[in-house]
């Protein structure tokens, strides 16, 4: 069978980049992008850091390790040929007691082997120069991590695809896709969003994309439970006292990374995120409850099992939560000049997150196909980093043309 017609489900950068590698593999298909809101990239493609991540933590082999590698190439080449703007500041990984070194050469042992280019293991005064004001006994320094604008390339290639032909269908919430004998109808509340069957459907829903999926008759694991992140941008005036990104070493009993600094591609520095339970897939302000997300990650066992396994940071990351003090206090345990440093909200981030009946986080990307659908179904960080290549890999290797 000849596919013709495909259909991609969500217009964040992770939809977009699918469709547009559907439109340099295949020019001659028609294509149909679904978004529910009135403009693109408006969830995590907008509400995120803006860090290129450069491959340091991710597991040798895995689809994370291999497709941020590619995903920088590809990230960095869109950014020039495009002129959008790309800063290569660097990271800083910053071990600041001697129990957390072992963890620091752990690091450096996946950077290596998933190819992470010049990055270093580096004493307390090289770690000065690089970082002036930066205190630690050891860090990891990665010189090519970079920083962009995710919302601003995902509405490029928007923009892109259209001038090739492609269509945009804002406006346009997806609740179900039916596969038939035909090929897959794509359906809101109300009924069929097409007359035509598809031949090929791809959903990149984010955070429901679990949701999307056991509608369409997939697996109702894994389950997305939203975690939120605040940053707080920094006094102007002291923005210089932190020249790229600052992280600390991650603990791998908790699993998030903790509050660190972050340049942003606008020259504010950023502090955070932190990581909390979200009382709504979609609450980036903060106010209010979705009783029907909370609902759903209540009623799911994995969620008490993850809870029970977590307790420590639940209490740590409650405190940043309710204290903006204790969230610039965690900050400035790297960056001591920063202690007392004022600071505003910015973005607030969700992380669609999905979750196993254990209680386990699932660390790696979830891309599942079935017949004609295929469904993104994890996609966290480095999701935006990776979205090019996570495009290639379902156009070239997923997808069934035949």
């Amino acid at each position: 069978m000849t596919v013709r017609r495909i259909a991609v489900i969500g217009a964040g950068i992770n939809g977009l980049s699918v469709a547009r590698q559907l439109l340099i593999d295949h020019p001659d298909v028609q294509l149909t992008v679904f978004e529910k809101e009135s403009e693109v990239a408006q969830h995590q493609s907008s509400h995120n850091s803006g860090v290129v991540h450069a491959g340091l933590y991710y597991e040798p082999g895995g689809l994370k390790a291999r497709l941020c590698t590619r995903g920088i190439q590809l990230v960095r080449e869109y950014c020039a040929a495009q002129n959008l703007p790309y800063d290569a500041c660097g990271k800083l990984v910053v071990a600041l007691e001697s129990e957390e070194l072992p963890r620091l050469d752990a690091i450096y042992r996946k950077s290596i082997a998933n190819g992470v280019p010049d990055v270093r293991l580096i004493d307390a005064g090289e770690m000065h120069e690089i970082e002036p004001n930066c205190i630690g006994i050891k860090a990891l320094h990665s010189p090519h991590t970079a920083i962009v604008s995710y919302g601003a390339i995902a509405r490029r290639i928007a923009e892109e695809i259209q001038e090739w032909g492609a269509t945009i269908r804002l406006s346009s919430p997806v609740a179900r896709l039916r596969e038939s004998a035909d090929g897959v109808y794509v359906e809101g509340e109300a009924g069929p969003l097409n007359d035509t069957p598809f031949d090929r459907v791809i959903a990149c829903s984010g955070l429901q994309s679990d949701r999307l999926a056991t509608a369409s008759g997939d697996e109702d694991d894994p389950r997305i439970v939203p975690f939120f992140g605040q940053y707080y941008v920094i006094d102007p005036a002291f923005r210089e006292h932190v020249k790229g990104l600052i992280y600390p070493v991650p603990d791998p009993r908790y699993p998030f990374l903790g509050v660190h600094f972050t340049k942003r591609i606008d020259g504010e520095m950023t502090i955070g995120p932190n990581a909390f339970i979200s009382l709504g897939r979609e609450n980036y302000s903060g106010d209010g409850i979705n009783l029907r997300d909370v609902a759903d990650f209540i009623g799911y066992p994995g969620f008490w099992k993850f809870a029970a396994r977590n307790m420590a940071v639940t209490l740590r990351e409650l405190k940043t939560v309710v204290s903006k003090a204790t969230f610039v206090r965690e900050a400035a345990k790297y960056v001591p000049s920063l202690a007392t440093v004022s600071v505003k909200p910015a973005v607030r981030g969700i992380r669609a997150q999905a979750m196993r009946q254990d209680g386990q986080l699932v660390d790696d990307f979830v891309i599942r196909r079935s017949g004609r659908i295929t469904h993104i179904r994890n996609a966290p960080s480095p999701g935006a980093t990776s979205s090019m290549a996570i495009a290639e890999y379902i156009v070239r290797e997923v997808l069934d043309f035949n």
